[in-house]
């Protein structure tokens, strides 16, 4: 069974765990590109406004997210 300082340092390891997570969501904001990082084909308007700090076009950031890149 479990002891109160067992209790305390797994507590301890999820915070540090959700506090890395989020270190990650604080990333400094870029300008959107206007055309994308990796096949520069030109990102459309909508799509910069829609996603701020956009750097891929739809057909890459669909590849990037099924894991192809």
């Amino acid at each position: 069974m479990a002891d109160e300082c067992d209790m305390a340092q797994d507590m301890e390891a999820l915070h540090r765990k959700i506090a890395l997570q989020n270190a990650g969501c604080a990333a400094p904001y870029h300008e959107a590109l206007h055309h994308c990082a990796e096949c520069d084909a030109p990102i459309s308007e909508a799509r910069r406004r829609a996603v701020p700090g956009v750097r891929l076009c739809v057909r890459c950031q669909e590849e990037a997210d099924a894991g192809h890149r």
